[in-house]
């Protein structure tokens, strides 16, 4: 599963940084939009799979009793450091390569929010932590019944609300809803884990989740009068978060006796699954050197057509990140910091 998040993830990337989707629907490249419309739906399941595995391993009601210090301390080592090191090794990436300031104001602002964009993950893995021993407890002892009640306001909070704001004629107060965002997904992956949903109605939902985003974000701007915004194409949508759930029960409900009869395959993945972190922190670095024709050449729309482009560049800057990331696997201390 994770392997398929990190694609996904870098999918995002690939299909909105050599893209402006506003400006290809502007300029009548009609086919071109719907590639990256399409492209971009999809790719944005990957953040919410990680979320809901993370939950699912971290919420497991067995470790509701671990002491706060033993948490903290192994989240220290998996995730803070690495924050530290890419923050600084995102400076650098800022300043040699676009002449981003190297002010004191943006060191702060880049260790407050993140040195460069993708770097947001890792401060909301940090909420999540934060609140984990807490939600580990509510996990333990809630009923399924009150479970699902908490999930259905979490849905209000973070779906319906915003939508109504947007689309609405009327405006919803939303400091009702405190229970919103992230935290949601974090708690959906294990109560969905422990559901029992025929594969038909999953491939059903994952369908309509995805052409829902897809033709909601193509068709309401034209029937409103408005410009693209992407409302559709944010992972805390419905449409999303529907798709994005049934992905995850597929993916979980994946065999595993198929992946170990293929015994190579099955350690590839794993050693993926295992630093899917580093890829995802390291592969900026390389689409931006793909995309920017730093070797020499560029992979873009110049270079053809972003229905294949957009599959290319994400295959290729995961091929190389990957290896990059190997040979730094196995370098002691060095592996704790790169994640």
């Amino acid at each position: 599963m994770r392997t398929v998040a990190i694609v996904l993830v870098i999918l995002v990337h690939a299909t909105l940084f050599p893209y402006s989707v506003d400006g290809l629907m502007t300029s009548g490249a009609q086919f071109d939009w719907w590639t990256t419309n399409i492209y971009g739906a999809l790719a944005n399941m990957g953040v919410p799979l990680f979320v809901m595995l993370s939950g699912v391993l971290l919420l497991n009601p067995s470790k509701a009793d671990e002491p706060l210090g033993v948490f903290f301390k192994k989240r220290v080592a998996r995730i803070g450091l690495p924050l530290v090191f890419w923050t600084i090794a995102y400076f650098a990436w800022g300043y040699y390569m676009h002449g981003y300031p190297a002010t004191a104001d943006s060191v702060i602002q880049g260790l407050l929010g993140g040195s460069y964009y993708h770097l947001w993950f890792l401060y909301l893995l940090v909420g999540l932590y934060l609140a984990t021993p807490v939600l580990r407890i509510i996990v333990k002892y809630l009923d399924r019944v009150k479970f699902k009640f908490l999930l259905v306001v979490w849905a209000v909070g973070t779906v319906a609300v915003p939508f109504i704001d947007e689309w609405g004629i009327f405006s919803y107060n939303p400091v009702m809803f405190v229970f919103v965002d992230w935290a949601g997904y974090f708690l959906l992956g294990i109560f969905l884990l422990k559901s029992q949903i025929q594969r038909k109605l999953l491939y059903l939902c994952f369908a309509l989740g995805l052409a829902w985003t897809v033709l909601a974000d193509a068709f309401l701007p034209a029937i409103t009068g408005g410009k693209f915004m992407g409302f559709f194409h944010e992972p805390l949508n419905l449409s999303l978060v529907i798709a994005s759930a049934a992905l995850f029960l597929l993916l979980a409900s994946v065999p595993k006796i198929k992946m170990e009869s293929h015994s190579n395959l099955s350690r590839l993945l794993h050693w993926i699954s295992k630093n899917t972190l580093a890829i995802y922190l390291l592969h900026i670095m390389v689409l931006e050197t793909f995309v920017n024709g730093y070797l020499g050449f560029s992979l873009n729309m110049q270079t053809f057509s972003p229905i294949l482009e957009i599959p290319v560049l994400t295959l290729a800057t995961f091929a190389v990140t990957a290896l990059i990331v190997y040979p730094l696997s196995k370098i002691p201390y060095l592996n704790r910091l790169i994640g």
